[in-house]
C-alpha cells in the first residue's frame, strides 16, 4: 500500500510541477532588451529536478516550459524548450547526489553545481536552437544569450531559496530529502 501512495504522490507532485512550471513561466515575464522576455520559469524547472529526481523532474521541467511556449504564442519553441529544460532538471537531478568530499555528501555544493550546468546548457541550448533550427544564424541567435544567462542566474537563485525554504518542511520529508542542503543527501 505505502508503494501506491509513494507513486500517487509522485505523480500529483509531477503534474503540480507541470503546472507550476507553465504558470511562473508565463505570469511573470519581463521584456528582454534583446530579443523575447526574461521569466522564471527556470526557477521551477530547477525544482523540479530537486523534488522529483531525475525521472520526473525533467517530464515536469520540459512539458511545464514547453507548454508556457506553447500557449504563448512560441510555438517554434515548443520542440527546443522541451529537451533543453528537461535537461536542465536532469543535471539538477544527478548532480547533488554525487558531490562528496571524505565520503560526505556536499549538497549545497553539488545543488549549486548542478544549477550552474543547468543553466549553461539552457543558454547553449537556445542559442544552437535558434541559430540551427529556428535558422538566424549564429550571429543573430548570439543577441539571445545575455538575456538567457541572466534568466539562468535569477533562475538558480530563486530555485536556490526555495529548495531552502521546503528542506524545512514535512514535504521535503515525504521525499526524502530532509536537510538536502543541509549535509545529507537523498
Amino acid at each position: 500500500m505505502k508503494t501506491n501512495h509513494t507513486r500517487l504522490l509522485r505523480l500529483t507532485t509531477t503534474a503540480v510541477m507541470i503546472a507550476f512550471t507553465c504558470l511562473l513561466t508565463m505570469v511573470v515575464r519581463i521584456p528582454s532588451p534583446t530579443k523575447g522576455y526574461l521569466n522564471l520559469g527556470d526557477t521551477a524547472v530547477l525544482l523540479s529536478g530537486c523534488l522529483l529526481g531525475p525521472v520526473f523532474g525533467p517530464i515536469a521541467g520540459g512539458v511545464g516550459s514547453a507548454l508556457a511556449d506553447l500557449f504563448s504564442g512560441y510555438p517554434v519553441y515548443v520542440p527546443g524548450t522541451l529537451v533543453i529544460k528537461a535537461a536542465m532538471a536532469l543535471f539538477v537531478a544527478l548532480v547533488p547526489s554525487r558531490i562528496k568530499r571524505d565520503g560526505i555528501s556536499r549538497p549545497r555544493l553539488g545543488f549549486m553545481i548542478g544549477a550552474v550546468a543547468a543553466e549553461l546548457t539552457m543558454v547553449a541550448g537556445y542559442y544552437l536552437y535558434e541559430a540551427a533550427f529556428i535558422g538566424e544564424g549564429f550571429g543573430a541567435a548570439f543577441l539571445g544569450v545575455p538575456g538567457n544567462a541572466v534568466q539562468g542566474i535569477v533562475g538558480a537563485a530563486g530555485a536556490y531559496l526555495l529548495i531552502e525554504l521546503l528542506s524545512r518542511t514535512e514535504f521535503f520529508r515525504l521525499y526524502g530529502a530532509k536537510g538536502f542542503l543541509k549535509g545529507q543527501a537523498k
